[in-house]
């Protein structure tokens, strides 16, 4: 069973009160893909993560970050949220393995923003990345290669979390799938050969 894996990271006392500057270094830092890509997409929302966006717009790739800063200035609020869906590059195999561009959403959420998790609005993350399904960065025993694809993969989720700690005003960050689970314990239950899907 795959299930959505995540990074989320709460700021401390001075990142959240310019919780956009420590957005737009998110989004500076993150790798997105310069191969030949479909649109990505900006949105902006109010109130919760249920309500029409108040700006959805499409942008061509690859990924340039003081266009979309540009337009998420032009709307502020603490209830109001930003959310960049994008694209990086990982290791899939279809027929064989290749480098391609991969679907990732990176997200702002004001601290009185909804954001639909089970957490009050006062204890959500102030920035989420949702990387898509986690089988991309667990080994897959049927699939030759796989070990050291999905090494690539891992190495390239960890490197940019460690530039993210060192870059952004981080108190608490964390690693994990959908379903509640710490990625890094799965990861490990599937490297030994315990993990039961």
């Amino acid at each position: 069973m795959t299930d959505q894996l995540s990074l989320s990271i709460w700021l401390n006392r001075n990142g959240r009160t310019n919780r956009l500057k420590q957005f737009e270094k998110l989004l500076r830092l993150f790798p997105f893909s310069q191969r030949p890509q479909p649109q990505s997409t900006i949105a902006v929302q109010a109130v919760s993560s249920i309500e029409a966006p108040l700006l959805e717009k499409p942008l061509n790739g690859p990924v340039d970050v003081a266009e979309i800063m540009a337009v998420l200035q032009e709307y502020s609020g603490e209830d109001v949220s930003y959310r960049v869906e994008s694209w990086w590059d990982l290791w899939q195999h279809d027929r064989d393995w290749a480098l391609t561009p991969t679907r990732v959403s990176l997200s702002c959420f004001g601290p009185e923003f909804d954001n639909g998790t089970e957490r009050e609005t006062v204890d959500q993350e102030d920035l989420r990345i949702d990387f898509g399904v986690d089988s991309h960065f667990l080994p897959q025993a049927n699939l030759a290669g796989s070990g050291k694809m999905i090494e690539s993969n891992v190495k390239s989720l960890l490197r940019m979390v460690h530039e993210l700690d060192s870059a952004l005003a981080v108190e608490i960050r964390r690693l994990e799938t959908e379903s509640g689970e710490n990625f890094a314990d799965r990861l490990q239950q599937a490297l030994s050969g315990t993990y039961v899907q």
